[in-house]
């Protein structure tokens, strides 16, 4: 049994110790939860230490015989940038754990539910990432929605059982789509070696170019939707403002990146003259969601539906780097997962604590934080920083990388995300001017200040925003001989090294 396996069966575990525990312990709950993911966290840090990290192709190999009749395996395997996805994962969800201690108090369930569902997704957040076989992580991918519809319906606020179903639905459809296209490859490898769903043996299948053009669409859409992209976002907002801080941040912050994960896993590998062929459209998608969501978060009043349309605008950023099919595009598009992970994080957690503070979302009921609640105040301020990609903030570095790596092929894009940028200054100025800075706003003078809890829950988040700021190279250093690999499955290569030749 490898490292993975291990990693990915020690929630589970824990989901079903929490299962057994006396319902009326809700603190021993809480604290078996915690020390869960906390084994899981370590877990994955051993696990970073010990992978090659010059080596682009997959590590920790394991594959058990699962449905012998379709060639189904249990197949696992992680590479550069799988690894630096599971690694983001096993750090934020002990992280949503201590932040959010008594977010499920108030829920439709019991407390006990609550975590024995965060704990079965982060099992399922795992699996998906390190899954090599194709019908294994379809299985995963529509499996996770489960949770996430309960943790949405039960547990959030508001019209949380609207949004839950919205949710729900979207992702079938995608799914759905997805499916018939792994259905799709599978008879193409039936009638070419036998088949098979692995990944690897299906990235060397000859396709013909119509064909690849459909198989695509059903993957893409699915990632799109899960991602989310314009114009497949409306899900989105519904679900961020209806949600908990804890779903939310795990929401946007780790499940949302499996779509832009399995556009460079399985659309640019499978079926890479398709990808070139809808490069140009998904290049213009990418960009109209980058000013789309930019646009409208600056109009936005309640607090979540902001960071919820700015993560729209980022996931944009995400897609034009994957697309421009460049080492720098897809490198920083990589690493841009998982700076926004973190930083989607530090925003949610915080603005969860303002929100149960306050009993309100609006941005206009907390005028004046900075004088009453200095630490949450420069948490928050920090946070939106990193949303706008300030210089020194991990967030810029994997910006400059896909503006960059997108320039090379497509200046105009390049350039029209430069002025998502100015538009990004603007949502974060503007709701950080509203709601830390003035005059304190009538109702926020007796706000208590983050507790020891909370501040030990958000430091780890913004030392990495910072560290990784300075030095992103232990990531880089990971993720960018995956990235070499990727291009030559896609067929793909830097226009300066295409010049040379």
């Amino acid at each position: 049994m490898s490292i993975v396996t291990i990693l990915g069966l020690i929630p589970l575990l824990g989901a079903v110790l929490v299962a057994v525990l006396p319902k009326a312990n809700e603190k021993l709950t809480k604290q078996v939860a915690l020390a869960t993911s906390l084994v899981v966290a370590l877990g994955s840090i051993w696990l970073a230490y010990k992978f090659n990290g010059s080596d682009g192709n997959f590590q920790f190999v394991e594959s058990h015989q699962w449905i012998k009749n379709f060639n189904i395996n249990y197949a696992v395997g992680i590479d550069g940038i799988s690894l630096t996805l599971i690694v983001m994962t096993a750090i934020l969800v002990p992280i949503v754990f201590l932040a959010g201690w008594n977010e499920s108090e108030g829920g439709r369930w019991s407390v006990k539910t609550f975590y024995i569902l965060l704990l079965t997704l982060e099992t399922m957040m795992i699996g998906v990432f390190a899954a090599t076989d194709v019908f294994l992580f379809y299985v995963i991918f529509e499996a996770m929605l489960i949770p996430v519809y309960f943790l949405i319906g039960g547990y959030g606020r508001g019209e949380r059982a609207a949004a839950a179903m919205k949710f729900l639905m979207y992702s079938l459809f995608g799914g759905l789509l997805m499916l018939a296209a792994v259905i799709g490859v599978y008879i193409i490898s039936t009638n070419q070696n036998g088949g098979t769903f692995d990944v690897t043996a299906l990235s060397h299948l000859t396709i013909d170019k119509p064909t690849q053009n459909w198989l695509f669409l059903g993957f893409f859409i699915a990632f799109a939707i899960k991602a989310p992209l314009w114009p497949f976002h409306t899900w989105l907002p519904a679900a961020a403002k209806s949600a908990t801080a804890g779903t939310s941040t795990l929401l946007l912050g780790v499940l949302d990146k499996i779509g832009t994960y399995g556009m460079i896993r399985f659309c640019m590998t499978l079926f890479p003259d398709a990808t070139k062929t809808f490069t140009p459209i998904i290049i213009v998608l990418a960009v109209i969601s980058i000013l789309y969501g930019a646009f409208l978060a600056i109009g936005q009043k309640d607090i979540n539906s902001l960071i919820a349309f700015t993560s729209i605008s980022h996931f944009g950023f995400i897609t034009l780097g994957i697309f421009a099919m460049t080492s720098q595009g897809i490198s920083g598009a990589s690493f841009y997962m998982v700076n926004h992970g973190f930083s989607t994080a530090a925003l949610f957690l915080v603005a969860g604590w303002m929100i149960k503070r306050r009993d309100s979302s609006q941005i206009s009921d907390f005028g004046g934080l900075q004088r009453v609640t200095p630490v949450m105040a420069w948490s928050f301020f920090l946070a939106g920083m990193s949303a706008l990609a300030l210089p020194g903030l991990s967030s810029f570095i994997s910006e400059f990388l896909v503006l960059v790596g997108t320039f090379t092929k497509y200046p105009l894009a390049a350039i029209l995300g430069t002025t998502g940028i100015v538009l990004a200054a603007l949502y974060v100025l503007i709701v950080v001017q509203r709601t830390l800075h003035g005059e304190t706003t009538p109702g926020n003078e007796n706000l208590t200040d983050l507790t020891v809890r909370e501040k030990v829950a958000i430091a780890p988040v913004i030392a990495i925003l910072v560290i990784l700021g300075f030095f992103p190279k232990p990531v880089l250093h990971v993720i960018n001989p995956t990235t070499a690999v990727v291009m030559e499955h896609a067929g793909a290569t830097d226009p300066i090294a295409k010049a040379g030749k």
